[in-house]
């Protein structure tokens, strides 16, 4: 297709083969679960099939990658490899001087780019933990417990290795080394960003942060093997290795794996990041379906996005248009515009709101350290107020509604691993009655990183007890456990 025509929008999903009821059912699902879904994007033929954005998220929102962001590693190590500066087969050790030991482990000294970007490290889990303060030195001086380049074994060290050989190479920061050869002639957003390890390099394992878009650009390069219109901006040869499964990983119950990118169904690719960052892949099909997500706290009732494409959309795709269904294309229109994130769902009052509003509990010693909290009620939203081991804290709530908002925390991580953000997480709060004494919290923190917190406030007579629990990397740890305590006299 026509560079200028990529990523435009076709008259309607049937003319791209795709119903319209289809993609409906799809979004009808994903939020009859409160799947917490941030965008999506369904291309066909290089065309736009369908977009939508559950506010307060737009096409413009940037977000966080997750380990997607490994998927882009090896796109920059595919551009070194095609400029004859790097080779699938040379050991990672000879970039590392300066942080692997004299008596390095021999199966690290046989690790190679290859092992690393097919996830077959000597390794059996990631060296590194958040309070290491070089990461790509822990790769090198844990004792591995195989030979590389043999079972499959996710290892984000591996990724972090890699793009620090980028860098290593390039002299840049690697998404400033894509940038001319690859980003920018896709349209790929400017501001663009990643996270950087302690000791200052890309966290290429899991901090990119870019827009839907992007993420749907770069995974269509590699859907038309390593173009984009007429341009071949990265090898065949290569995408089509990285693209192919490379190493067996069924004993996790996938596909394949390929250069950090995982196999699907009827020779499909994609790239995947937690949370539900996907980019889904179908050359048979010239089909891409790309979302971003937050479904860390979804929890085991919740449908997974991927089956539901699957089922929903995937297998009712023709390989021919479809005859016009202006009812359906309606009323997917529909849906799509008024998509939102979702708020706790429960009642929106209880006898309990006057007995309780604004009174402090004084709690008793609990995982949380909070010692003292109220609950303070005003119409359709709420503060919840309390005390723990950083202060005093205020957080602003819906009451069936969603509350934009920052969390009461500053002392999570920021641009860098390790160094405070100095400012509290963008969030998105809510509250509702689930019973009579009992109110939910829902907290999603919508910011450079992503988790959920969940709350359960119980009364009983002059009596509270407290659950929290949290799904989020490395932070909202002090929200975690239970706790009793009594009214204030």
């Amino acid at each position: 297709m026509s560079e200028n025509k990529l990523f435009t929008y076709a008259p309607s999903p049937e003319s791209l083969g795709i119903p319209s009821s289809a993609i409906y059912n799809f979004l009808e699902r994903i939020d009859s679960q409160q799947t917490c879904m941030h965008g999506f994007l369904l291309l066909r033929n290089g065309q736009v099939a369908a977009e939508g954005y559950w506010a307060p998220y737009s096409e413009n929102s940037m977000h966080r990658m997750y380990s997607v962001s490994k998927s882009f590693v090896s796109l920059a190590v595919g551009l070194l490899i095609d400029e004859g500066r790097l080779k699938l087969d040379d050991c990672v050790v000879k970039y590392f001087g300066d942080k692997a030991p004299g008596d390095i482990h021999p199966y690290l000294a046989q690790a190679t780019v290859r092992d690393l970007l097919m996830m077959a490290t000597p390794n059996s889990s990631n060296s590194y933990t958040r309070y290491d303060n070089d990461w790509a030195a822990t790769f090198f001086n844990k004792k591995p417990s195989h030979p590389p380049g043999t079972i499959f074994s996710y290892d984000t060290a591996g990724t972090v290795i890699l793009n620090t050989i980028v860098e290593r190479i390039s002299g840049v920061p690697f998404l400033e080394y894509m940038r001319d050869k690859l980003l920018d002639p896709i349209g790929f957003s400017k501001d663009a960003w990643c996270i950087k390890t302690p000791e200052g390099t890309s966290w290429g394992g899991s901090g990119v942060i870019c827009r839907l878009k992007d993420m749907a650009r770069l995974a269509y390069v590699c859907l038309n093997g390593g173009r984009w219109g007429d341009r071949q901006l990265l090898s065949e040869k290569y995408i089509r290795e990285a693209t192919s499964k490379q190493i067996d990983n069924s004993l996790i119950g996938k596909n394949g794996y390929g250069y950090q990118i995982w196999m699907e169904r009827d020779n499909g690719f994609s790239f995947r990041g937690m949370g539900s960052q996907f980019a889904f892949c179908f050359p048979g099909k010239d089909l891409l379906f790309a979302c971003i997500s937050d479904t860390q706290g979804a929890g085991p009732a919740s449908e997974n996005i991927d089956e539901v494409f699957y089922e929903e959309i995937y297998d009712k795709t023709s390989d021919l248009p479809l005859p016009g269904d202006d009812k359906s294309y309606n009323k997917l229109q529909e849906k799509i515009k008024n998509l939102k994130i979702l708020p706790q769902r429960g009642n929106l009052t209880s006898s309990y709101e006057r007995k309780i509003n604004g009174k402090w509990f004084i709690l008793n010693e609990n995982p949380m350290k909070i010692s003292r909290m109220r609950l303070i009620f005003k119409g359709d939203a709420g503060i919840w107020e309390y005390e723990n081991a950083t202060g005093h804290h205020e957080l602003k709530f819906g009451i069936g509604k969603k509350a934009e908002g920052t969390f009461p925390e500053t002392h999570y991580y920021g641009e860098r691993i390790g160094i405070p953000a100095g400012r509290g997480y963008n969030c998105l709060a809510s509250a509702a009655w689930v019973e009579e004494h009992k109110l939910n919290m829902l907290v999603y923190i919508t910011d450079y990183y992503l988790g959920t917190l969940k709350a359960t406030f119980a009364f009983k007579g002059n009596e509270i007890s407290i659950y929290m629990t949290k799904v989020a990397e490395w932070f909202l740890d002090e929200y975690v456990g239970f706790a009793g305590g009594v009214l204030e006299v």
